[in-house]
């Protein structure tokens, strides 16, 4: 029997040893990441999937409750220590039969079948977590399994299915067209739709399979999982490769709130061309994403020598529970993360290099909520701490909070909620009373922080002065101070600021254009009207970065302000 095209060879190298495949990783930093207007694929395998003989499982029973091995159909060898049991797809009926390992395959093995089939595998725990949870791979079986063999110790099903590929020749193509022509076709997304249907409704595993995908792997994890983004509980993608219209899908698994660990070597030109584009839109989108970049190493080895930050991903993306909405948040929302993209530069000694590791892996994540406030034409964001500090305080601000606002981040961590206010084509005061309105009656503290950077400090600052008596603290980052809707501009106006005793910082660079006017000018009009301001002054820097490098003085000049309001 002739061995699948696709197996690691015997030297460990993963991926197939054609010329075919040579070209895939000599040019793969030819790929583009381009987008084209195809269509979405679906999934209608349920109504497919032949009827399964009765296995002596009642109808509509949990496996969960049992966590016992499951009793699969057909012979088993050894699968990396435990039982496998190998199966084929008819690829015309898509009816799933138990299959018998040719004699001398071992469980690193994996040979063809007959013309017209697929061939499918299944690993079973010794005893099985609860809910049956389970990973699924496409491509390169058993190439570093470490991962899998640590999931199959906790617990997890493994399973897999080889590859129907597009008709056509892979050859004079450009790399995007030739990753598109590796990738999934409509008949192996219906097969993979079976095979899910197979799993899930005859031997009761979780309806959520987490997915490992390493080089073209990644074709077909995100391929799928684009398509079905209900049905992913987690991605880990492996110096991944990717099909251009998974691209545009992107935003339905970030919107499902699916999780995914990218890992990669500094050297692949993977990183640049996929791994990097797909953080950035994941990011974008608000998805969970987290990286973990090794640095030195190229294309190979995959995985990690010690498997355990990556089975500890994919265990705790199955075991996590989203929580109920806070009310504010109302009937309709979009629920989004927010993280830092700090890097952290780790030594892992198994690795024998360090890694740089980013994303909520390795920083405190946060919801992000958007909903309409009745009376109001745009949206209010707030972004919710893992714990509300007493009284629950909170920050008012205009703009969005990117991933690089570190006093927000800080003061997130200490308990407060940060507010973005509605904007829409242009600041209005109203829409600012009407959200804070709507806040306060839902416990929010009657003084938030005011904050804003640039333009945007000019606008926070108009709705402090119409609402002195409702602002614990003014913050500015090089701030602007002109309002396009005050009917006297803040400079002008800092009198009943000063009367209710509201504290201002700014943060400002010496060489921001509006140092001069604009900071140390309500500085020296603050001071005369009897006011308190400080300012923290970055040295030789100009507009940007906004944020001081330390937060930690703006988060306690907040912080107080919070407690004495």
């Amino acid at each position: 029997m002739k061995k699948i095209s696709d197996q690691q060879n015997k030297n460990g190298n993963t991926g197939p040893s054609s010329p075919e495949r040579r070209s895939f990783v000599k040019g793969i930093a030819a790929m583009g990441a381009g987008v084209a207007v195809l269509p979405h694929l679906t999934n209608t395998a349920e109504a497919q999937v032949p009827a399964a003989p009765d296995n002596g499982i009642p109808s509509g029973s949990s496996r969960a409750a049992l966590q016992v091995p499951l009793i699969l159909q057909g012979d088993k060898i050894d699968g990396n220590g435990f039982d496998r049991y190998d199966f084929v797809m008819d690829k015309q009926t898509l009816a799933i039969t138990p299959f018998k390992a040719p004699a001398g395959e071992q469980s690193g093995e994996l040979g063809n079948s007959d013309k017209g089939q697929l061939r499918c595998v299944v690993i079973v725990p010794k005893q099985a977590a609860p809910g049956n949870p389970w990973s699924w791979r496409g491509v390169y079986w058993n190439h570093q399994p470490q991962a899998e063999v640590e999931l199959l110790k906790r617990g997890f099903h493994i399973a897999y299915i080889s590859v129907d590929p597009k008709p056509g020749p892979i050859t004079g193509l450009t790399m995007n067209e030739l990753m598109d022509q590796l990738g999934m076709s409509r008949a192996a997304l219906t097969e993979w739709d079976a095979w899910y249907a197979y799993l899930t409704g005859r031997y009761g595993l979780s309806k959520k399979p987490a997915f490992i995908g390493m080089s073209r792997g990644g074709i077909f994890e995100f391929s799928w999982g684009t398509a079905n983004p209900d049905k992913v509980s987690c991605i880990y993608a492996d110096n991944l490769g990717m099909e251009r219209q998974a691209f545009q899908r992107l935003g339905d698994l970030a919107r499902a709130d699916v999780p995914v660990l990218q890992i990669c070597g500094t050297i692949d030109p993977n990183l640049g061309q996929y791994t990097s584009a797909v953080e950035a839109i994941y990011q974008q989108f608000g998805g969970r994403i987290s990286m973990m970049v090794k640095e030195g190493y190229a294309h190979h080895p995959h995985s990690l020598r010690n498997p355990k930050p990556i089975a500890d991903f994919i265990e705790q993306s199955v075991r996590a529970v989203t929580g109920p909405a806070p009310a504010f948040a109302g009937d309709k929302f979009t629920r989004t993360s927010y993280y830092s993209i700090e890097n952290f530069f780790r030594d892992y000694p198994d690795e024998d290099t360090y890694i740089t590791c980013r994303g909520p892996l390795f920083s405190p994540c946060y919801d992000r909520y958007e909903f309409s406030v009745q009376g109001t034409p745009m949206t209010t964001m707030v972004i919710v701490p893992s714990t509300t500090a007493a009284g629950m305080p909170w920050v008012y601000r205009a703009g969005f909070v990117f991933r690089d606002a570190k006093v927000d981040q800080e003061l997130l961590a200490k308990g407060f909620h940060i507010v973005t206010g509605p904007v829409g084509v242009s600041f209005v005061v109203k829409d600012w009373d009407t959200a804070y309105e709507y806040l306060t009656g839902h416990g929010f503290s009657k003084k938030p922080a005011m904050e804003g950077a640039g333009g945007g400090a000019g606008e926070v600052y108009a709705w402090a002065i119409e609402n002195p008596d409702k602002v614990s603290c003014v913050y500015a980052e090089n701030p602007r101070m002109h309002s396009a809707v005050a009917k006297t501009q803040a400079l002008d106006n800092l009198a009943p600021l000063a009367k209710a005793n509201v504290p201002l910082l700014h943060v400002c660079g010496s060489l921001d254009p509006w140092f001069k006017d604009n900071t140390l000018e309500v500085e020296k009009r603050y001071k005369k009207l009897g006011g308190k301001i400080q300012v923290i002054v970055k040295k030789g820097e100009g507009h940007y970065p906004l944020a001081p490098e330390d937060p930690a003085p703006v988060v306690d000049f907040i912080t107080r302000a919070a407690i004495s309001g």
